[in-house]
Parts: C-alpha cells; structure tokens; sequence
C-alpha cells in the first residue's frame, strides 16, 4: 500500500510539474504577443519561475514516484558500460 501511495504521489507531482511548464511557456508566449495582457515590471518573471519550479516538481515527482532510477541506469549501461569505467573492488 506504501509503494502504490508514492507512486500515485509522484504522479500527481510530475503532473502538476507539466502544467506548471506548460502554463509558463504558453503564458511567456502570450506576453511577448502584441496586444495581450501583459506584465507589471515586478512579474514580468513569473512566467519564467514557473517553467523552473515545474520543472523542479516534475523531477521530485518523478524521484518519489521511483520512475528516475531505471531511465538513469539505462542510459549508463547504453552509453558508458565499457571495462574502463567500472570500479574494480579489489
């Protein structure tokens, strides 16, 4: 029960993460077009933050939810798994 409650948390978090990314850039664009709402100067970077706090939801998610290990593991023994690089326990 423990395991599928950290797997729905980290969902819930990497979801909430997309949309905060997406609402970021999709707002950015929206402000940088011609006769859209825009910005007072001291929230003009709030679109900004919000693509990078998305961005570091999405990843706690993700390490909750356990999805990172494996792509990470993956990518080592895809692209680095040669003799040279592995720690020889002597």
């Amino acid at each position: 029960m423990k395991r599928r409650i950290l797997v729905l948390s980290g969902n819930v978090l990497m979801g909430l993460g997309m949309i905060s990314m997406i609402g970021g850039v999709v707002f950015t664009i929206l402000s940088h077009a011609k006769g859209v709402t825009q910005l007072s100067g001291s929230l003009a970077h709030l679109p900004i933050v919000a693509i990078f706090v998305g961005a570091l939801v999405w990843l706690v998610g993700a390490r909750i939810g356990g999805r990172d290990r494996i792509a990470d593991r993956y990518w080592w023994i895809k692209h680095c798994d040669n003799d040279k690089y592995r720690q020889k326990n002597l």
